[in-house]
């Protein structure tokens, strides 16, 4: 059985009842409108008004973001980071818009979540009740994300709240939001004590829609705040506390990317794969040409990784606590690497079916303009790579005692991730032993190869640590850090594998694929200017070969061309 979400046959059998019901809801709302209408939507650019109104009739949004706490005892209301994420999948499957507005509602939320602001918290339920969305307020046209330099000042009013003047830019949302959470800081107060979060209301006079700035379906405002009233029940977070709701709220809501990567690139591979295998050129069916094979077999196992990683990252997030906050590195982890994985899974697509991919009546179209935005939604990717990199040291040098983390789909609240505490201390945070995932499929000799470069990277690190001048040189730390992020992918992915008992073949493929990866990084690694000739004589050392095995590469053929003509969306 495949592995891909396939609508003809979804059932989240390992959620409870409500949230298999939402979820199956969800798909069944888009089978029903069909791909015609999907497809023009999206090319005319065409505002989802019917899936909000689905969304806000159903409930979705309500029982999926309200934390059990502020839900009036609604057993179906909580924060489930396992449901949002299968929420997330099926959202991407029909197209980034959808999940875009769920995305954004959720990170709008973060702050109010975190906050002790009982009136606030109790009127963004009543709206998630009333079917709104929500907004997000942080980047600005002048400065991106950066809030060390917010523009938007809130001078006080002399009766205990503010006036806030300044603009917002790549808001979200930003056109039809309920409550807009906005980050900014005091006229008055210098430095971190000055910052602010407040909410704000969309439909407010004071609360001016300048545009959408990009040119799609989405709506992803530019708002500006004229002498806004900002009332005392309206501040969210003050001082140091509101720049560490903007960095947790991030930790939070910036997970979904990963989940909407696997999601729009399972559509693509149906829709490609099964285009490919009934087209005959030259006499042969397409999908008997070897590139073709190699070029589709590299898609899908890089799609299967994509799941598999994002699957068990999801169990960290749900078990974490103050002394257990690995999940920090999975999170830019599923930002950078399985969104980037995304892109590579595309293009290999791409390559195969060629021209049928420009095709406006297609949903392969619109994945492969939109797959690009995932990598760049948040700080981009050498942002996140520059995040990864604190936690290298301790994670291979290191190793600390845990108790084993399970698979975690029981419906319980998710608490713990809007009392995060302060957004510091990264270098100091503490993993199991990485080697233990990799010993116990020492068997499959993919997996044994990439041990031997994995092992390598510890060695490099070891003997020829980057000096204090490569230290300063982040185009040469992000190579290394293009290294490491393997060796964390790999560990996920093989503790997925061991919990959901997958297919061996398939997963000795996936390392053949790690391999080439590795094996291209350091071949990167090399070429750098700021590379010693210790570190480059390392580089060309550890580039390997995969171990090939045409009767397991053929085996897993097999599941590729059983997804041709598995799935085609309803007409």
């Amino acid at each position: 059985m495949s592995v891909l979400l396939n609508p003809r046959t979804y059932d989240p059998a390992h959620l409870d009842d409500e949230s298999r019901r939402l979820l199956r809801a969800t798909v069944d709302f888009f089978e029903q409108r069909g791909k015609q209408a999907l497809v023009d939507s999206y090319n005319r650019h065409d505002w989802y008004g019917d899936f909000l109104d689905f969304a806000a009739k159903s409930g979705l949004f309500a029982a999926f973001c309200t934390p059990a706490a502020d839900g009036g005892g609604d057993p179906a209301k909580r924060w489930d980071t396992a449901r949002n994420a299968a929420l997330s999948e099926v959202l991407g499957f029909y197209g980034l818009g959808y999940w875009y507005t769920w995305q954004v509602t959720v990170l709008g939320l973060g702050p109010v979540w975190q906050s002790d602001n009982a009136a606030a918290r109790a009127r963004a339920a009543e709206l998630l009740d009333a079917g709104h969305v929500m907004a997000f307020g942080l980047s600005e046209r002048s400065h991106g994300a950066d809030i060390y330099s917010t523009d938007m000042l809130l001078t006080p009013d002399g009766s205990g709240g503010f006036r806030a003047t300044g603009g917002k830019y790549y808001i979200g949302n930003g056109n039809v939001a309920g409550l807009v959470s906005v980050f900014g800081r005091r006229a008055d107060v210098e430095g971190p004590d000055g910052y602010v979060f407040f909410a704000a209301d969309s439909r407010h006079p004071a609360y001016r829609l300048v545009r959408n700035v990009v040119n799609a379906q989405m709506f992803v405002s530019e708002f500006r705040l004229e002498d806004y009233p900002v009332r005392a029940e309206d501040v969210l977070h003050t001082g140091k506390a509101a720049f560490d709701a903007a960095l947790n709220t991030v930790n939070v809501g910036k997970f979904n990317l990963c989940t909407a990567s696997v999601g729009i690139c399972e559509h693509a591979m149906f829709e490609a794969v099964t285009h490919a295998h009934n087209r005959v050129l030259y006499g042969r069916r397409v999908t008997d040409f070897p590139h073709v094979r190699r070029e589709l077999t590299d898609a899908y196992v890089r799609l299967v990784a994509m799941k598999l990683f994002s699957d068990r990252a999801v169990d960290y997030f749900r078990s974490a606590g103050p002394d257990d906050r690995r999940y920090l590195l999975f999170n830019p982890m599923t930002k950078m690497k399985v969104t980037t994985e995304g892109e590579k899974v595309i293009d290999l697509l791409w390559d195969v079916i060629a021209a049928k991919g420009f095709e406006a009546d297609t949903y392969f179209d619109k994945a492969a303009r939109d797959i690009r935005g995932l990598p760049k939604l948040e700080g981009t990717v050498h942002v996140n790579l520059a995040l990864i990199l604190k936690f290298m040291a301790n994670y291979l040098f290191a190793p600390a005692e845990f108790p084993p983390v399970p698979t975690r789909h029981d419906p319980a609240d998710d608490e713990f991730l809007f009392r995060q505490g302060p957004a510091r201390g990264l270098g100091a945070i503490r993993f199991h032993d990485w080697r233990a995932a990799y010993a116990a499929y020492a068997h499959l000799p993919n997996v044994a190869r990439f041990t031997e470069q994995a092992d390598g990277l510890r060695a490099l690190l070891a003997a020829h640590a980057p000096s204090e001048e490569q230290q300063r040189d982040l185009d040469f730390l992000l190579a290394v850090g293009q290294l490491f992020a393997l060796v964390v992918y790999g560990q996920l992915i093989l503790e997925q594998a061991e919990l959901t008992g997958l297919d061996a073949d398939l997963l000795d493929e996936i390392f053949d694929v790690l391999v080439r990866d590795f094996s291209g990084h350091a071949t990167e690694l090399h070429g750098k200017t700021a590379t010693s000739e210790e570190q480059a004589a390392w580089a060309l050392a550890h580039v390997r070969r995969p171990v090939t095995d045409p009767e397991r590469t053929a085996r897993v053929w097999t599941q590729v061309t059983a997804l041709s003509g598995a799935y085609e969306m309803n007409p």
